[in-house]
């Protein structure tokens, strides 16, 4: 049993850095030097994405309501070593015990938190797997905030218990197509992504009185915020005494891999120790890290947001279905993708498959159901602990568990789950008219265009 404490402050990565990210551009003057902060951004939140500054206090509210479910808890699996062959230790962190089931409540009530404080009485978001709209739902009920939920219409029809636990907790929520916005109508009925179900809260955000839009996982200030995750890590890995050379996160957008794997990076880099390989565990079907460039891209469907400087398969490319609707995003966060252009972190692509079967390993083998989304981080780690990738020792966050994913374990239990990786001219297609970022378009890398 882990007896170290919740942080009392977020640790941010960016003072670590060799250099500035690359600013956001706006979308009607791609030249121009946008800061890309939305404009009803509370003022905190622009400056944790901003300023140079290593340790954040977190707020005396946000940190009382982290005290329900945190520090969350840490273990040696044992018996998934056992399972899948391992030749070092594996240690997981489980981010699934409290009400939303994932770590993104840790960013959620710190958004809440602040906009609340704007004075702003409504948010509205898009979520891909509900794991997000979930979160911010709890959070807006915490800080006494009205929450509206665009989630991913395909995602909803196989996970409705998201959208009534959503709606238990004081939500609206809408299937992503809907008939409310002027941007789901123009791409059709045919289309169905994090991307456009994003889109579609920023335009209702952007036209509704006292409203404003909630973004979730990947700003620079979400993954701030979870940064609680690889601080407590490292805090209980000292505590038994291990050490570990890979720390490895499930990549959406970025929140849960930044969560776990930055702390280490800015602790390294201030005791001048060598860092733990990080390793980012990402869909095969949304292999923005592994396949994609380096390039400026629209965040969301809509247009009108900043163009960001990350790792992308193209927002315009049609991602297909799977059940890790949480890794269904086009884009990886700025911070993460300019690590992992310096060669800062790494990438390992998993099939739905494979996470699936790790998911069940580790059911069987710790007695945890891990979501789909952290099956992929569990099938890196047995990679890396298996072949002679890690040395010491791996830990990986478990980002949620998976008591509203069972249709996919039960596709895999009856052998009809497939894997259905992009086509390579299909990627070529989505990347093809995307805006390198400046000073960056430079032969012998293998990361930019």
């Amino acid at each position: 049993m882990n007896t170290v404490s919740p942080p009392a402050s977020w640790r941010s990565v960016l003072p670590h850095l060799d250099e500035p990210l690359p600013p956001d551009q706006s979308p009607e003057s791609p030249a121009g030097g946008s800061d890309g902060v939305a404009v009803n951004l509370p003022f905190a939140l622009v400056r944790q994405s901003t300023q140079n500054r290593e340790f954040w206090d977190i707020p005396a509210e946000v940190f009382d309501a982290y005290r329900a479910f945190r520090p969350t808890p840490l273990w040696r699996a044992r018996r998934f070593e056992d399972a899948v062959g391992a030749r070092v230790p594996i240690y997981v962190k489980y981010e699934g015990g409290n009400i939303s089931g994932s770590h993104k409540l840790n960013t959620a009530l710190a958004q809440a938190h602040y906009y609340a404080k704007a004075g702003v009485k409504e948010l509205v978001t898009g979520t891909g797997a509900g794991q997000w709209g979930t979160a911010l739902a709890a959070a807006c009920a915490m800080f006494g905030l009205r929450c509206r939920v665009f989630m991913v219409g395909t995602s909803l029809q196989k996970k409705p218990y998201r959208g009534t636990l959503m709606r238990a907790l004081g939500a609206t929520v809408h299937a992503s197509p809907s008939d409310l916005t002027d941007v789901a109508a123009r791409v059709g009925g045919g289309v169905n992504s994090l991307a456009l179900a994003i889109g579609e809260a920023v335009e209702y955000a952007g036209r509704t009185e006292g409203a404003a839009f909630c973004i979730g996982s990947g700003e620079t200030y979400s993954i701030l915020h979870q940064s609680v995750i690889g601080l407590e890590a490292i805090d209980q890995l000292a505590e038994l005494e291990a050490t570990v050379d890979s720390v490895v996160g499930c990549v959406g957008a970025g929140s849960n891999f930044g969560g776990i794997a930055l702390p280490f990076f800015a602790d390294a880099a201030t005791t001048g120790t060598e860092c733990p390989r990080l390793v980012a565990a990402e869909s095969s079907t949304t292999p923005k890290l592994t396949r994609g460039v380096y390039a400026y891209d629209k965040t969301d469907a809509t247009g009108v947001s900043p163009m960001e400087a990350m790792y992308t398969i193209g927002s315009s490319y049609p991602i297909p279905d799977s059940h890790s609707a949480g890794l269904r995003f086009h884009g990886a966060a700025k911070v993460i993708s300019a690590m992992r252009h310096r060669d800062q972190v790494t990438a390992q692509a998993v099939g739905q498959v494979e996470a699936l079967q790790a998911g069940q390993t580790f059911t069987r083998s710790e007695m945890v159901l891990p979501a789909p989304e952290s099956g992929h981080a569990l099938a890196v780690a047995a990679r890396l602990a298996a072949d002679g990738g890690s040395s010491r020792g791996v830990v990986a966050c478990v980002s949620g568990h998976g008591y509203l994913d069972l249709s996919a374990y039960q596709q895999l239990l009856d052998g009809e789950l497939t894997t259905e990786p992009p086509a390579e001219q299909a990627l070529v297609t989505a990347m093809d008219r995307l805006q390198p970022v400046p000073g960056l378009a430079i032969a012998g890398s293998g990361h930019a265009f």
